[in-house]
């Protein structure tokens, strides 16, 4: 076994956990892929540079300092060090292409093992739509279930006040005949 070949067997969950959405984007940052790819986080972005007209905007973009911010703040221990520059992050679509401009075959594996699980993210997102369309379609079902209740409650409220009255009535003593 190669180096690092066995920690291509990382448990889909930590894979899961590098992934944010940001920009309306699942993407991983610059410096998550170094560590994956066994490479420093300086030659991800020098080859990213090399090969800029490989990474459009829909493939990477650099975070603004309030992104990087808010994506810090997710972390009760900062492990992202003293950058001088703002991260990248990688598309699913940059994810790939990264792999090919590094050209390492830890890197090409890697690669594949994070597509698969962008491809996971998306079943379950699927799945999880479905059931929230069912409960959404529920929850119309119990809303207005509860106002029908609410409605039958109320009459009998009602009738429970008639029923109350004619009591009433007829137990107060009759004066004449």
């Amino acid at each position: 076994m190669q180096k690092g070949e066995n920690n291509l067997m990382i448990p889909n969950e930590v894979l899961m956990n590098k992934i944010f959405l940001i920009r309306g984007q699942k993407v991983m940052i610059d410096s998550d892929m170094a560590e994956l790819y066994e490479v420093e986080t300086r030659r991800v972005n020098e080859q990213v540079k090399r090969n800029i007209e490989r990474f459009p905007i829909n493939f990477m973009f650099q975070l603004t300092k309030e992104e990087f911010d808010n994506l810090k703040s997710h972390f009760a221990t900062s492990s992202w060090g003293g950058r001088r520059k703002l991260p990248y992050a990688f598309t699913e679509h940059g994810i790939l292409m990264l792999a090919n401009v590094l050209k390492s075959d830890r890197a090409i594996k890697m690669s594949i093992r994070i597509i698969e699980v962008f491809i996971k993210i998306r079943e379950m997102l699927l799945t999880n739509k479905d059931i929230l369309l069912r409960l959404e379609k529920i929850e119309q079902t119990i809303t207005k279930h509860d106002s029908n209740i609410l409605i039958i409650f109320e009459y009998l409220k009602q009738l429970e006040q008639a029923k109350q009255e004619l009591l009433n009535h007829k137990k107060r003593k009759r004066i004449g005949f």
